[in-house]
Order: C-alpha cells, then sequence, then structure tokens
C-alpha cells in the first residue's frame, strides 16, 4: 500500500513542476519548507523516501520524479519525467513543428560528437536542411537562446549541450534513438553525453565520474578492461 501523500507532498510537485527541474540542494530546501509549511514530519535525510510517496502516487499516471546528474559538476538533480509520452512529444506543445526539427537536428549534432558539444556555427548551418519550413538564421540564434531559456540545452562559450533537464527526461528516447552513438558511464549507468571513452574497450565515462574515480590511483586504468586510461583526469 501506498504511503499517505499529504499537503507536503502535493506543494513539492507543484514546485518541481513549476521550475521544470530543481538541483538537489534546491530540492532539500523545498522539501524542508513544505514540510515546515504543513507542519508534516521532516528529516533531512529522507528526501528520496519523500519523493519515492510522491512517486507511487504518480505511476498510475505514468508520471515519474527521476534523480539525475549534472554533466559538469556532478551534482544531483531532479525532474519529473512523462513515462507515456514518446520521443519529443513533451516540447510539442510549446514549439513548432520546424522548431522541433532544428531541436533534433542539434540533438543529432551533440550526441555524434566527440565531446558532447555543438558549435553555434555549425547548428546555424542547419538551417539550411530544414524540410518544415525555411527560417532566418537570425531566427534561429533567437531560438537557441529560448532552449536554453527552457532548460532543454546549455550554452558554454558559444557551445551547446543538453541540459541536465533534457538528459533527465529524454534518456530512453536518446539511448533507444541513436543506439549506435550513446552510451551509459560505466560508473553511474547513466546516459554519458560528456564524456571520456577507454580508447581500447570504448567504455564510457561522465567527467565527474572519472575524476572521482580516478583521484586516488597513481596511474588510472580501465575499470573495465585494466588498460591505461589515457585521457587527462578532470580538476
Amino acid at each position: 500500500m501506498a504511503a499517505h501523500m499529504t499537503d507536503a507532498h502535493r506543494r513539492f510537485l507543484q514546485v518541481l513542476m513549476s521550475h521544470g527541474i530543481m538541483e538537489g540542494s534546491e530540492a532539500r530546501k523545498s522539501h524542508r519548507r513544505c514540510c515546515e509549511i504543513h507542519k508534516v514530519y521532516y528529516a533531512h535525510d529522507k528526501l528520496d523516501d519523500f519523493i519515492s510517496t510522491i512517486n507511487s502516487h504518480l505511476q498510475p499516471l505514468f508520471l515519474q520524479i527521476r534523480k539525475g546528474m549534472s554533466e559538469g559538476d556532478g551534482r544531483a538533480h531532479y525532474a519529473l519525467v512523462n513515462l507515456a509520452e514518446t520521443e519529443i512529444t513533451k516540447m510539442a506543445s510549446d514549439y513548432t513543428e520546424t522548431e522541433l526539427e532544428l531541436f533534433r537536428k542539434t540533438m543529432d549534432l551533440i550526441i555524434s560528437s566527440e565531446n558532447g558539444f555543438a558549435s553555434s556555427t555549425d547548428i546555424l548551418n542547419l538551417v539550411d536542411q530544414l524540410k518544415t519550413k525555411k527560417m532566418k538564421k537570425k531566427e534561429a540564434e533567437q531560438l537557441l537562446q529560448v532552449f536554453v531559456e527552457d532548460k532543454w540545452l546549455s550554452e558554454r562559450n558559444g557551445e551547446y549541450t543538453l541540459h541536465t533537464r533534457c538528459i533527465i527526461e529524454m534518456e530512453q528516447y536518446i539511448l533507444s534513438n541513436y543506439q549506435d552513438l550513446a552510451r551509459k558511464c560505466n560508473i553511474c549507468h547513466s546516459l554519458a553525453i560528456q564524456s571520456q571513452a577507454c580508447e581500447t574497450c570504448g567504455i564510457a565515462m561522465h567527467l565527474p565520474c572519472v575524476r572521482k574515480y580516478f583521484r586516488v590511483q597513481a596511474e588510472p586504468r580501465c575499470p573495465q578492461c585494466n588498460d591505461v586510461w589515457s585521457w587527462d583526469i578532470p580538476g
């Protein structure tokens, strides 16, 4: 039998839905605030149990709060995932068919790249390949900014990658639609976009996972094949 869902749980869910995604420390603060407002028992180390209660009530609706990791700094994040929606359906109500086509093509570039990033120049050059409707490069630039604001893409020095929200919500879609390219991290077993790969056996590792795994190793070796890890370890 599912644990009782209180107003504190409902408020937490509403806050998460309004944000789209919450960083771990933000989620912990929200957990405490919601419990205090509704005078519900609070324990600082019970966030995952609190979320499990919400998930048990969301299950019939094919919704689930999932925990993921920022590929940049390794911090935990939480996002609400619709398990019933396929591919980029979730975005369909917010964007036109042409805008979605550009997003798909951008995702293609990012996932097929070596470092998990695509330059703004390469993305803007995709505009000429759009089949649904013509788009000016200025419009595409503005659209990329919207994707960043809506937390589907992240931008750094003119380079774009998938936002943590996008990775959490679309992990299954990416794994099934990019089977030859998409890989899971050998350490945390989540989808790895920004990663290092063993040059011998090909296993991938998130950069934060690389940093943590090799932290105490004088001569880093692949956890899978034990060959020398040829990449620089992120500082």
